[in-house]
């Protein structure tokens, strides 16, 4: 699989393929999709939610350029295969906080990350992850996993200065996904181009 994506032009450096030749992906899925883990493919994980595709998992570390002692924040935690692969680009000494909505799938996570050896880097919450965290804030990355009408204010207030958030914007029929990057207060907003996330829904998302 990392090799696949490494010839695609997706992973570009030494440390994402690593990580991502790490982190055990079929231990993030359910039992009856696990034949499937290392197909460059969404897959279903239960709860009418998927599991990103390794080359978007791939686009979204590059592009977030994650280090070590980085403070991350995840705002649609899944199974945490992105969590996982997130922490292992922030160790030592970083940490990762996710949330996820669905209180199944947030219990499915933690399981799957204490695993996969990733429960002291990763913590799982249960919430509204367009309000972000705020008492762990600020973040020096954040990552959304789910498209947004448009940027989440509490989530530009929680990001660090000099700090980067990926977050797919749009509806149903047309998503980007969007870097936004804070210098001395100010944010600068670039289009990386289309994709396709299930929707983010909560108070600063859609709707139910």
């Amino acid at each position: 699989m990392v090799s696949r994506l490494r010839d695609s032009g997706y992973i570009r450096s030494q440390r994402v393929a690593d990580a991502m030749m790490v982190v055990p992906r079929h231990l993030f899925l359910p039992p009856e999709a696990r034949e499937n883990a290392y197909v460059d493919s969404p897959l279903h994980i239960g709860e009418g939610q998927t599991i990103s595709a390794p080359h978007m998992v791939a686009i979204m570390a590059e592009a977030l350029d994650l280090g070590p002692g980085q403070r991350v924040l995840e705002v649609g935690g899944g199974s945490g295969y992105h969590a996982a692969v997130m922490a292992e680009l922030v160790r030592p000494g970083g940490m990762v906080y996710t949330i996820e909505r669905i209180p199944p799938l947030a219990e499915m996570a933690r399981k799957n990350l204490m695993e996969a050896g990733y429960s002291s880097l990763v913590e799982v919450i249960e919430g509204d992850g367009t309000m972000g965290l705020p008492e762990h804030a600020p973040y020096d990355r954040i990552s959304v996993a789910a498209a947004a009408p448009d940027v989440p204010e509490p989530l530009k207030q929680q990001l660090a200065d000099e700090g980067r958030m990926l977050v797919p914007v749009g509806g149903s029929w047309h998503q980007d996904l969007v870097m936004v990057m804070r210098s001395k207060g100010r944010f600068r907003i670039e289009n990386l181009g289309g994709c396709i996330f299930v929707p983010l829904i909560g108070e600063h998302g859609h709707k139910p």
